[in-house]
């Protein structure tokens, strides 16, 4: 079966709400990927943000290989081996106390507003229920996701959402201050929008959230689905601003490639938050799952990927500035560490450029605001750098 008629067939029977690059990938290489022709592709996407550490690490995979072999899932009514390394070594990397593990980034959207909603609804009770949410913001696909993303396009299908959510202007702490009120329960906003934009949180903002959250007696939710686990240059990028969330999300690179995603709260919210019956998942934190996550965060930290994304983000960034100076459809840049976004002038639709650099081999990615998003694999190297800079070279001349 050749790639089309592949394409074709498996349309046939799957529910159409993914545009699909006319790409059939087989298999993946360290920051590589490759299709059924053989065709290699040079991974700038990470499977959005997820394959940290890039694909067949061979470290990784004895890991999950062995774990198969043991137990692949029980379920929340027992212990398993994985569960204890894995919930250590994610709290305290992220300094957070408490955790519960999900299947998704999503989930660990739900997760969190719940917990924000039963901690105001034991202190208050019955009204404190509001949620504070960021204009521009992404936060998932589920029903209370959608309610808090801030793009009116993704919500609009689906009316009535959770009811309760307002949304004030990212990095505008005055406007987020205006829509306080008695019944808000809790602020959510990524500390880089990705989809919105790829706009990281100015410190003052950031700072500011903490401090009205600490006056009115809310809580801060910091969304670090696609942001965290290193991709800014430290582990969570909420630490590069000398606060502490109250509720933490996290997904994506968090288990390398298996779906597993969780939420962290700190000890005030877990004593008064949920309780037993409360939430639960029949998948989330399988023994598969959380070997993954505890493998994961062995290999960020044992070869130092954070630190690869510092030392490298300026090399990264001058590859950037060097597209906006040569090509006048280009209007600047912006992000943090390995999550950057390239501004294309809205003349030029920047879906005919992510298929242009198929062409040459290199996968990237799009956000709003006719931007090209990368999200390289952590382990990415110069020379990966000079590769993408030659093959972006060749398409924007072309245009």
């Amino acid at each position: 079966m050749n790639r089309n008629e592949f394409m074709n067939k498996a349309e046939e029977h799957l529910i159409h709400v993914y545009n699909r690059f006319p790409v059939v990938f087989e298999r993946g290489e360290g920051v590589y990927l490759y299709d059924t022709n053989g065709k290699e592709y040079l991974d700038f996407g990470s499977g959005i943000g997820v394959m940290a550490f890039g694909y067949n690490d061979k470290e990784y995979n004895d890991a999950l290989k062995a774990q198969i072999d043991k137990i692949i899932h029980t379920s929340n009514l027992f212990y398993h081996e994985p569960l204890l390394p894995a919930a250590e070594k994610v709290c305290r990397i992220s300094g957070m106390d408490r955790v519960f593990f999900t299947n998704s980034g999503a989930e660990a959207i739900e997760g969190a507003l719940k917990t924000a909603k039963k901690y105001a609804y034991k202190k208050h009770g019955v009204g404190k229920y509001e949620i504070i949410a960021m204009r521009n913001s992404f936060h998932g696909r589920t029903v209370g996701a959608v309610s808090v993303t801030g793009t009116s396009e993704y919500r609009q299908p689906f009316y009535p959402l959770m009811d309760g959510a307002r949304f004030a202007d990212f990095n505008d702490i005055k406007s987020v201050e205006d829509q306080i009120d008695e019944n808000t329960c809790a602020i959510i906003t990524e500390t880089v929008q990705g989809e919105g934009g790829v706009t990281p949180a100015s410190k003052e903002f950031i700072k500011g959230l903490r401090k009205l959250c600490d006056q009115h007696d809310i809580l801060l939710i910091l969304d670090e689905i696609q942001c965290g686990m290193g991709r800014t240059g430290s582990i969570f990028t909420y630490k590069q601003y000398g606060i502490t969330p109250d509720i933490l999300t996290t997904a994506k690179a968090l288990g390398g490639g298996v779906p597993v995603g969780a939420f962290l709260v700190t000890e005030k919210v877990a004593a008064n938050s949920l309780e037993p019956g409360d939430h639960g998942s029949t998948y989330g934190g399988n023994p598969l799952a959380l070997s993954a996550v505890s493998k994961s965060i062995d290999i960020i930290e044992g070869r130092h990927l954070p630190e690869n994304v510092v030392a490298l983000t300026p090399y990264f960034e001058s590859i950037l500035d060097s597209f906006t100076e040569k090509y006048s459809f280009i209007r600047g840049h912006r992000g943090m560490g390995f999550m950057q976004g390239l501004i294309v002038d809205k003349s030029i639709p920047v879906g005919g450029i992510l298929n242009k650099a198929l062409d040459e081999g290199l996968v990237i990615l799009s956000a709003e605001g006719n931007l090209i998003r990368f999200l390289p694999p952590l382990i990415m190297d110069k020379d990966g750098f000079d590769q993408m800079e030659e093959k972006l070279n060749k398409v924007f001349a072309a245009i």
